[in-house]
């Protein structure tokens, strides 16, 4: 339950139980000074209303109390998901071991004896919300962590078999050239050279989007600039030649594009990742329409999609393709690739968003969202 502070805002938010009115003016008001956020009630019952409403970082708890005892507040309090990682200091003149002893058995985390001295009370809170504070951020690191390693346990998974298929094509084709060179005509010859390259090219897109999504991963700010993106679309077109002559794809393009701020290499690989999956799991044969919408006067966001004629995705398809990286699998399953892993996490970077649109029978619009540039100027096909 505990925030992240600044020099700007709260250092902690902090909710006390106390059911004498001269103890909660008093601790409110030391604790007010010190930069807390701080609310009062004075019975158990809107302690607990409290709590859920609005769960604080740390809760002052008086123990003898009409109606419900602090011990019973602090066992509720604990029964409760929202509630139960808030840690509780006791502040009560009951003294005797007993008490102590049930205060941390219904989960407690301090006890502190009444008449308290404010310098007393003050160093507990900060001790707890600093270690509240270091809790939440190794809890952070084991999430990003478990993240990380779904994330590249996944990767090798797919990386394997994506480059598989274009080796042993290169393997093949490279031992009947050792083979049988002069054995083979000029057109053989041609077939041959041409399809090493060709796959060749595919393993080296498969192995740049690995390091892509390192970099991703690794970088935290990057240089934002007004993005060309005639000259970006431009460019994935004609990575994906090869792809595109394959699958005999009409592709449609506008002759002018709205305005974006972005980093043009992530931004290529967005286009890149929507554009094959259009080609791969379009139409017989695809037909691509790539486009872009300027923000309404309130939005400040630029929408770019890929529209394909393909079959259509379900609504439990959909709901799969943009997942924690622990279901990647799921989302590559139905066809659209690990890629749409990388466009989400580049378009949250950038201060954008990712999404899909699509009906069973009619095809499917991918899009992402880009902030628009300040000022707004079309670009044009060169």
């Amino acid at each position: 339950m505990c925030n992240q502070t600044s020099d700007t805002l709260p250092k902690g938010s902090i909710l006390i139980v106390d059911d004498t009115p001269a103890n909660l003016r008093l601790l409110s008001g030391m604790l007010a000074e010190q930069g807390y956020k701080v609310r009062s009630v004075i019975n158990g019952q809107m302690a607990l209303t409290a709590a859920q409403a609005a769960p604080p970082d740390l809760i002052l708890l008086d123990i003898r109390m009409p109606e419900m005892s602090g011990y019973e507040v602090c066992e509720h309090l604990k029964a409760e998901e929202q509630t139960r990682d808030i840690p509780i200091v006791f502040i009560s003149a009951l003294d005797a071991t007993e008490d102590k002893v049930k205060a941390f058995a219904t989960g407690g985390v301090d006890y502190i004896t009444k008449p308290f001295q404010l310098e007393e009370v003050l160093a507990r809170v900060e001790t707890h919300l600093a270690l509240c504070n270091l809790r939440r951020s190794l809890q952070q690191e084991i999430s990003e962590r478990d993240k990380l390693i779904a994330e590249l346990d996944a990767y090798a998974h797919t990386v394997a078999h994506d480059l598989k298929n274009p080796l042993g094509t290169l393997i093949g084709f490279s031992s009947m050239l050792e083979t049988s060179y002069t054995e083979l005509s000029d057109e053989q010859l041609h077939l041959c050279v041409s399809t090493i390259a060709r796959n060749g090219r595919k393993m080296t897109n498969i192995i740049e989007e690995l390091l892509l999504l390192a970099s991703v991963r690794k970088v935290e700010d990057v240089e934002i600039e007004a993005l060309n993106m005639a000259t970006i679309v431009s460019e994935v077109l004609e990575r994906l030649a090869d792809m595109i002559a394959e699958h005999q794809a009409e592709i449609i393009t506008p002759e002018a594009w709205p305005a974006a701020l972005g980093h043009g290499p992530w931004v290529e690989e967005v286009w890149v990742n929507y554009v094959s999956n259009a080609l791969k799991y379009g139409g017989q044969p695809p037909r691509v329409e790539l486009g872009g919408k300027a923000p309404g006067e309130a939005h400040g966001q630029v929408r770019f999609w890929v529209r394909d004629n393909g079959a259509g995705l379900s609504a439990e398809d959909q709901a799969r393709l943009f997942t924690p990286f622990t279901q990647i699998h799921q989302a590559r399953a139905k066809g659209h690739g690990l890629g749409l892993s990388i466009v989400q996490r580049i378009a949250e970077k950038l201060g954008g968003q990712v999404g899909v649109e699509s009906k069973v029978g009619q095809g499917s619009v991918f899009f992402f969202t880009l902030p628009s540039a300040e000022d707004d100027y079309d670009q044009t096909e060169d």
